[in-house]
This record gives structure tokens, C-alpha cells and sequence, in this order.
């Protein structure tokens, strides 16, 4: 089998990490990546900020600040143009983009780009859209994230679930804008939901920090609608948003143009949870319009989408099934398989 070598030098975890604390999407996805890598039988070793060296789930973590080996069968350099060109000895790089790719059109990343032209791979069909077409590179390819498997198991519910509705997303990608649509239009047509918000600074690392007073401000005015049904849950892990999300009715989040591929919505759907979003990003390619939630154009037939899922039970039963039939197909198996294609 192949050796497999990942390095990042973003926020600091580790292979223990998902299973301690919430985490954020790229970092999970991380983790379960590596840990399937290493479950279909290669050598797998990743240098990232963790705390100190450990084997763990089949995976060799150290902090990177203690080197690279010098080769591999398939070097995925994650994000940051400093690890581009670390392995020049390495048969295959990938540089593994995760966000709108504006931030790569700079000449530190163009020149790496054009000295070792990785195959770059995109997690979504809108995601690659933002690369211009002139950037140099070694082939383009879309491999969506995983939808980890301990959500597509899912069974088909029996009753249909009290009017609530969840947010676990980033605050600053529309939780202000949820809350004016659940205040104005949706609980006034849905005396009895309630809206449960999930997430926090913490689960960002470093970056969340920066923009904690920003998210505050909005978990601020979200206390102070208590009495609209609006209930603060604070982080959670992934076993606690699974339990969660099957005891909600819908997912509400607006999107945003730089969300590439959205795990929280797309787990929620696996899950059987109808879904309501704007049409920003990639929340198209992660909810079927009219079959498993809707994807609104603009803000009134967003309000409508939440109101009929949460008030009409025969509908719900529809959308949710439609989930469970559609939504759950593609796992870390499948989206490591594709990886496997770009080994030489």
C-alpha cells in the first residue's frame, strides 16, 4: 500500500481531538481522512501543530516543527502555501483547498503553484469555480468531504418530531439574519417552535478568538429571545449534534458565499432532517430544492419552507425519507477512494 503523508500548520489538534471537543469542519474531516487512509491499509503520518507525537487509530501524529519524511507515495499539503513545497521528492502532491479561492491568487502561492504543480483538489463544484482557470497547477479535481459514518445510519422515524429547529453553524454565516426571519415571520406563524442554536468561539481555535467579541454580540441578542422559543446550547460534539439533530424537525441556515461544501447541513441531512437555505455557495449541491428542504431565492420563501416543515407533519414525513434515500451515499470510503486515484 501507499505511504501517505498530510501536513497542516493551522489550529493545533490531534487524532484524539474529535472525540474530546467540538470541532470545526476542515479539522474533523482531517482526522476521519487520515484514520480511513490508514483502515484500507497505508502508511499514513501527519505533521500538523498537535502537542506531541502519538499513534493513534493507525495514524502517526508529531508536530511539524519536527519534519517531514523525505518521500512519499502522496503528499497532501493542506492549505497553506508554506507546506507546497516541503516534499519535492514526494511522487504526487496535493494541495487540499477548503475555502473560496481568492486567498490563493497571490504570488506566494502562484509561484510554489508553478514550481511544483500539485494536482489541487476542491471539495465541491461551486468551490472549484473560484479558481480562475490561468492559475497554474498539475490537474484539477472535485472530491467532496466525507459524510462521516456515524451519521448515515440513521433509521426512518415513526412519529414526526416536535417543531423544533437547529442551528449548528458558524455564528457570523447568518445566525443575525435567522434570527430577524425567526422573530418576524417564523415563530409568529409557529407559535410553538423553538429554535435551538448550537456551536461557540472555542470550536474555532485561534480564528474563533479573533472574532469572539463579533460572536458574542449575536449569542447575545439570541438569550435575549428566550421568551420567542430561541434556546442557547453552547458546542457540541458529534455525538451529541447526532442526538440532537434526531430530535429536530428542520435545520435552518441561511449559507454563504463561502461555505464550499457546509458538513453541518450536509450531516444533518444524512440524518433524515429536512433542511431550509439561501442559494448561496454550495448549499445547492448540498439540499435537493422541494425534496429534502428547500434552497430559497430570497427571504420570504425561506420563512415558508421553515413554516411548512415545522408545521405541516405529512409534508415533513415526505422530506425526511426523501433525506434518508439521497443524502448518505458518499463516506469517507468513497472520498478516499478517489484520493487513492491520484497515487501514481
Amino acid at each position: 500500500m501507499a505511504k501517505i503523508v498530510f501536513a497542516d500548520d493551522g489550529i493545533e489538534f490531534d487524532g484524539k481531538t474529535l472525540e474530546e471537543r467540538a470541532l470545526g469542519g476542515v479539522e474533523s474531516s482531517v482526522i476521519m481522512m487520515m484514520e480511513e487512509f490508514a483502515k484500507r491499509g497505508h502508511e499514513v503520518i501527519v505533521r500538523n501543530k498537535c502537542k506531541a507525537p502519538m499513534t493513534y487509530k493507525g495514524v502517526d501524529w508529531a508536530p511539524i516543527e519536527q519534519g517531514l519524511p523525505d518521500t512519499a507515495d502522496l503528499y497532501i499539503a493542506n492549505r497553506g502555501d508554506k507546506l507546497i513545497d516541503l516534499m519535492p521528492k514526494a511522487k504526487r502532491t496535493v494541495f487540499w483547498t477548503h475555502n473560496p479561492c481568492k486567498y490563493m491568487v497571490k504570488w506566494r502561492y502562484l509561484k510554489k503553484f508553478w514550481k511544483v504543480r500539485p494536482t489541487i483538489v476542491f471539495i465541491g463544484t461551486y468551490h472549484e469555480t473560484t479558481l480562475p482557470g490561468w492559475v497554474p497547477d498539475g490537474g484539477r479535481r472535485v472530491i467532496p468531504y466525507g459524510i462521516p459514518d456515524i451519521f448515515r445510519h440513521a433509521v426512518e422515524r415513526t412519529e414526526a418530531p416536535a417543531p423544533r429547529a437547529i442551528f449548528t453553524s458558524n455564528p457570523l454565516r447568518g445566525l443575525d439574519w435567522l434570527l430577524d426571519r425567526w422573530e418576524k415571520e417564523i415563530r409568529p406563524a409557529s407559535p410553538k417552535a423553538e429554535l435551538h442554536v448550537f456551536g461557540g468561539p472555542a470550536v474555532y481555535g485561534s480564528v474563533g478568538a479573533e472574532k469572539a467579541a463579533l460572536m458574542q454580540k449575536v449569542f447575545d441578542r439570541a438569550e435575549h429571545m428566550a421568551d420567542q422559543g430561541v434556546v442557547i446550547r453552547g458546542p457540541a460534539t458529534k455525538q451529541q449534534l447526532i442526538d440532537e439533530l434526531q430530535q429536530a424537525r428542520i435545520m435552518t441556515f441561511q449559507g454563504d458565499i463561502n461555505e464550499t461544501f457546509c458538513l453541518a447541513v450536509a450531516e444533518a441531512q444524512a440524518l433524515g432532517t429536512p433542511t431550509v437555505v439561501q442559494d448561496f455557495g454550495s448549499m445547492a449541491e448540498r439540499v435537493i430544492d422541494g425534496k429534502t428542504g428547500t434552497v430559497a431565492k430570497d427571504d420570504a420563501t425561506f420563512s415558508q419552507g421553515a413554516i411548512k416543515l415545522l408545521n405541516e407533519d405529512e409534508f415533513w414525513f415526505e422530506q425526511h425519507k426523501n433525506c434518508l434515500k439521497t443524502q448518505r451515499s458518499w463516506g469517507w470510503e468513497q472520498a478516499c477512494a478517489a484520493f487513492e486515484e491520484l497515487i501514481p
